[in-house]
């Protein structure tokens, strides 16, 4: 048999060279551009999906977010999921930061789409939390502090007025009886706006607690021969009375009058009975029928007439010795206080006084 084939002329040979290496060059080419892509995408992808749980920060807008009392770093962060300020709540406790314990309870005003280290930096900044500072003054009744509460904290007066009638759940010691007042603490509180009317006043009277810790007083008014509440009772009559340098020796007046069986006579707690705050008693304000007033009845008035400081409460327990049983304020600019156990002598002090005035 004859084998047939097909000859190629050397100019076709070279023709079908050439065409090969352009093929192999185009597929060189495809080859290293999927290669490159391949790469590209890859690189895009780790640097998109580095952390696919964060947002990338550092956040915008704003959005107020509330941090309960006893939360965990679970509980916070998702909290914070819920609000949109991070992306993932487990990318938070993820964190591992000491500093997760710091978080306080309150309210914060922080930004959506943040990382979450920023959202902690943010619940441990100060300025980030969303409160009202509100100054109760040492002698401030119960009826101001309640004002000063709804006027600057915020807190409706409806509410504070019912945690007042009911207050089962403040804390208070058993020989409060119920009574309020004299057991909200004087001091500057920073009153979150989420916080309720009960769980204030509850602040208020734990730190009255620690107040009376710090002053033994359950302890030290057994030794006097008083109750806790007579103590009480006795140092909000010391705040409304004098200065603090006078508080112990107004208190020995006030025990000397108890002792003798005399009626106190005190201008403050005729005032607290009349709702009102000065100086100045009318004759017919000096009837008036009230078991807070003193000068018609005997021993200490039913209840506090104000929140006592700690100086006070410690004058109470501790009052200085003298016989005195009365004292004048005979200049009410620098509030210069005058003792003595003289009747005479006392009448000689209001002289001075109304010539003072």
């Amino acid at each position: 048999m004859t084998q047939l084939g097909i000859e190629m002329t050397p100019g076709q040979q070279q023709k079908r060279s050439r065409l090969g290496s352009l093929i192999a060059v185009v597929l060189a080419f495809v080859v290293v551009g999927a290669l490159l892509g391949g790469v590209l995408v890859l690189a895009l992808k780790l640097i998109d999906t580095s952390n696919p749980d964060e947002y990338p920060g550092p956040g915008t807008g704003a959005v107020e977010v509330r941090i309960l009392k006893g939360q965990t770093s679970n509980a916070i962060g998702a909290t914070l999921q819920a609000n949109g300020v991070i992306r993932d709540g487990s990318s938070f406790t993820a964190l591992g930061d000491d500093r997760l314990r710091q978080i306080q309870p309150g309210t914060y005003r922080l930004k959506k789409r943040m990382t979450s280290a920023g959202a902690l930096d943010l619940l441990l900044d100060p300025n980030a939390k969303v409160s009202v500072r509100v100054v109760i003054p040492e002698g401030s009744s119960l009826k101001k502090t309640l004002a000063a509460l709804s006027a600057k904290g915020k807190i409706d007066s409806e509410d504070l007025a019912a945690a007042v009638a009911d207050p089962s759940n403040l804390g208070l010691p058993p020989y409060a009886h119920g009574k309020v007042e004299g057991f909200l603490f004087p001091a500057t509180y920073d009153v979150d706006p989420s916080t309720t009317a009960e769980d204030q006043l509850k602040a208020m009277v734990t730190r009255w607690k620690q107040a009376a810790a710090e002053s033994d007083l359950v302890a030290a008014s057994k030794k006097a021969k008083l109750t806790p509440y007579e103590v009480l009772t006795v140092a909000s009559l010391l705040q409304a009375e004098a200065q603090p340098k006078d508080f112990a020796k107004v208190a020995r007046v006030i025990y000397n009058r108890l002792d003798k069986d005399m009626p106190l006579q005190l201008d403050t707690t005729v005032l607290y009975a009349l709702g009102r705050t000065g100086t100045q008693l009318s004759p017919e304000d000096l009837q008036t029928d009230s078991p807070f007033n003193t000068y018609k009845n005997k021993g200490l008035p039913p209840t506090p007439i104000n929140s006592p400081g700690q100086l006070a409460i410690n004058a109470a327990l501790h009052p200085a010795k003298g016989n005195w049983l009365y004292y004048v304020t005979t200049n009410l600019k620098t509030g210069k206080t005058k003792f003595t156990n003289s009747y005479q002598e006392f009448l000689r002090f209001k002289r001075e006084l109304k010539g003072s005035s």
